[in-house]
């Protein structure tokens, strides 16, 4: 049995790394237990054909918070993130497509094509989603109050208050426009044009397995648009490396501030003695003990599956399993050949659209089908797509000439017969890329098919859910992951959230493990040692 640790970390994703690092550099006696051979979570590099490497299972940057890249040291520790060239590109129908640029007017002018009023609607949408996402971000980065809890809670709920009254009338009905209502008819309040449209209905419907006519759904427009690429606001990236680059970097950070990481460390058990946690039983039967655990883990998991049900609230642990978690996404890793030329931009060699976030998605009809189709039968048969090739811009990760592409594809609900139709599914993945990219299948040299089911097994994500939850409205902010336990501290005495499943959500920023590291160190330094 190894000596009594101040915190046991369960789950070493990029949060539990990130939690991990504060604690440490407060000085406290930090161990992570990863159940895999590989810290990373979801956000690691893997080979997955000879020579080939991609992101697994995350595939973009964006969102990674700005002050735990600094305090972690990422960049010293070999970290490096480049922007997209071009934002998003939407290959459409015969030789026509649109392009999403990283700098307005450009985009602007491209809108200007489909409709001169959505153009000139254009730098007023951005300055709401800025003006909006002002007040937004320093309430993720913010414990939020539980309800019915004690002063402190009181004052965080006050200074939300204060941040939303900065807020002019209109923004605060934009607020709550984005926070309140459907995707599909907030964007249509702003633009006419179909194709623009759907450029930003994407953002909400990532892994949101629901119609684009759901209220609440508006609100994945704005959790996507608050982050930031070599201080560009809202501009995604490719970390070079794939996005084990990130947690490799953060692994390293925790080593030289002296956490241990105990790698195939599956948790089978938190042990509960006296009504506080008090360790965790692993699968080889061995027991480390600290004084607090923080779960990096999807909450589902942690009280579903290692908790005695007997030690947990009735009403408690049924809301936990009635906790909406299903992002109905199928994710694709393709080597290839050849680099995919588009119908709709013919030539040679890599250029700006090849490096952007390729959407396959040109209305929101189009998207709202995607759903129903899946919601009617197996999956869609016309699913959207966003497909990456990080290689253009990372020669690290295929041989030279080759390159490496990553599908993210919605709607493949978690309850099918996926062992038996996964090569299915994926290959009607391929038909829709081919009729935008008429060579993409026949240049494919290999490919890994990860379906709900092989998210859910291999990174534990309940439902295959990329979130640890879905981000609606019951489940987001004092809501998350139920009310009454949003600061960040469970319904048994030393036990916390950590992940995705804790304020503010899902996506690679890092916040939640930062949120929760203050919290811990809060009630450690009132308790004493």
């Amino acid at each position: 049995m190894n000596p009594q640790d101040d915190v046991l970390i369960l789950g070493g994703g990029h949060n539990g790394l990130v939690c991990a690092c504060y604690l440490a550099a407060a000085g406290l006696r930090v161990r992570i237990l990863e159940r895999r051979q590989i810290v990373g979570g979801a956000a690691v590099t893997e080979e997955f054909h000879p020579g080939f490497r991609n992101s697994t299972a995350s595939y973009t940057v964006g969102l990674l918070d700005a002050d735990i890249v600094r305090d972690l040291k990422l960049h010293e520790h070999g970290l490096r993130i480049v922007p997209r060239p071009m934002a998003n590109f939407l290959p459409l129908s015969g030789r026509d497509s649109l392009s999403i640029h990283n700098e307005d007017t450009a985009t602007a002018k491209e809108f200007a094509r489909f409709s001169p009023r959505d153009a000139e609607a254009l730098p007023r949408f951005r300055a709401m989603i800025r003006e909006v996402g002002d007040v937004v971000l320093p309430q993720m980065r913010r414990t939020p109050p539980n309800v019915g809890g004690g002063i402190r809670d009181w004052v965080n709920a006050a200074l939300a208050a204060k941040d939303a009254k900065r807020l002019s009338m209109r923004r605060r009905r934009d607020l709550a426009d984005l926070f309140l209502m459907p995707i599909a008819d907030f964007l249509q309040g702003w633009f006419e044009s179909p194709h623009i449209q759907a450029a930003f209905a994407f953002d909400a419907l990532v892994g949101n397995h629901a119609s684009l006519y759901a209220p609440g759904t508006a609100y994945g427009l704005l959790h996507h648009a608050l982050g930031d690429v070599a201080g560009q606001k809202g501009v995604w990236g490719h970390a070079v490396g794939g996005m084990g680059a990130i947690t490799q970097a953060m692994l390293a950070q925790a080593r030289d501030l002296g956490v241990d990481v105990e790698t195939g460390a599956e948790v089978t058990e938190v042990i509960v003695r006296a009504d506080r946690a008090r360790g965790a039983i692993l699968a080889d039967g061995s027991i480390r003990r600290a004084r607090v655990i923080a779960a990096n883990l999807a909450p589902k998991h942690l009280y579903l599956d290692l908790i005695d049900s007997d030690l947990l609230d009735a009403d408690f642990r049924s809301r936990i399993d009635r906790t909406r978690t299903e992002s109905a996404v199928l994710r694709i890793n393709v080597a290839l050949a050849e680099l995919p030329q588009f119908k709709c931009k013919p030539g040679a060699g890599i250029r700006d659209h090849h490096q952007a976030g390729i959407i396959i998605g040109p209305t929101l009809d189009y998207m709202e089908n995607a759903y129903l189709d899946a919601r009617r039968g197996a999956w869609s048969r016309q699913p959207v797509i966003e497909l990456l090739i990080p290689s253009t811009v990372d020669e690290t990760l295929a041989p030279p000439g080759k390159h490496v592409a990553s599908l993210f594809c919605q709607h493949f609900p978690r309850k099918r017969d996926w062992p038996q139709y996964r090569e299915e599914a994926a290959d009607t993945v391929f038909a829709a890329v081919d009729r935008v990219a008429p060579d993409f299948s026949r240049s494919a040299i290999a490919r890994q098919v990860l379906t709900p089911a092989d998210l859910e097994r291999r990174f534990r994500l309940p439902g295959g859910d990329i979130f640890h939850g879905a981000h609606t409205l019951n489940q987001l902010w004092s809501n998350r992951p139920l009310m009454g336990y949003a600061a960040y501290r469970g319904p048994i005495a030393g036990l916390y959230h950590c992940g995705a499943g804790a304020h503010p959500g899902g996506g690679v920023s890092g916040i939640p493990g930062r949120n929760a590291a203050r919290e811990i160190l809060r009630d450690l330094k009132r308790t004493g040692p």
